[in-house]
């Protein structure tokens, strides 16, 4: 009974951690320029954030340009960009708590797909027991495999939308091949036209002339 009773209290404190992140996951589509804003409630906090371009809106359309991401901190304050990448992954040490804002710039001339994820983490829940060297270490490897399990969740979010942006990658490199090969073949069938009627106008007038 003993254990189980402490499978439930690991088991309790390790949802209340999860329950404790702040997480957020959007895929929108950026014209010239989006904004978006999350808050940060303590100094201190790791924020980790990723994006990828997946798309755009024109199926000929492929480019390596990428778009911009600006971080502003609550006082406005630049605190961490990312230029020209179709695809970032970084993570930033909170300095002033409040409603941090993420700007992403588009230099194409195309709509965008863009798929965005920001998550924000606080162990306040073990702060508060740190003092009781029984709970202590127990506290300590909650805490380290809520990490974990968050990497992961975090990794494998960015990973399927690199997959994502791969597939359509494919998909439109396949459609233009295609249309490269067609566009060939019907360059060639009238080339080929073109050919047989010269050498019959050529046979014509060397047949009319032996005729003279």
């Amino acid at each position: 009974m003993e254990g189980l009773s402490w499978r439930a209290v690991c088991l309790s404190v390790l949802c209340i951690a999860l329950f404790l992140r702040s997480a957020a996951a959007i895929r929108f589509v950026i014209d010239r320029e989006e904004c978006f804003s999350h808050n940060v409630e303590y100094e201190g906090d790791t924020v980790h954030v990723s994006f990828v371009v997946i798309k755009a809106d024109t199926p000929w359309h492929y480019s390596e340009e990428g778009v911009d991401l600006v971080v502003k901190d609550p006082n406005g304050a630049q605190v961490r960009d990312s230029r020209d990448k179709t695809s970032d992954k970084f993570e930033l040490i909170v300095q002033k708590r409040g409603v941090h804002r993420f700007c992403f710039t588009n230099k194409s001339p195309y709509h965008e797909t863009i798929d965005f994820d920001v998550h924000v983490g606080h162990f306040s829940y073990f702060d508060q027991h740190a003092k009781d060297e029984h709970f202590a270490p127990l506290f300590e490897q909650i805490a380290k495999l809520d990490e974990a399990l968050y990497n992961i969740q975090f990794e494998q979010h960015w990973l399927e939308a690199q997959t994502d942006r791969q597939a359509i990658l494919n998909e439109s490199m396949s459609r233009r091949a295609v249309h490269k090969v067609l566009f060939e073949s019907a360059a060639l069938i009238a080339a080929s036209v073109i050919q047989v009627y010269l050498l019959r106008r050529l046979f014509e007038r060397k047949l009319g002339t032996s005729r003279v």
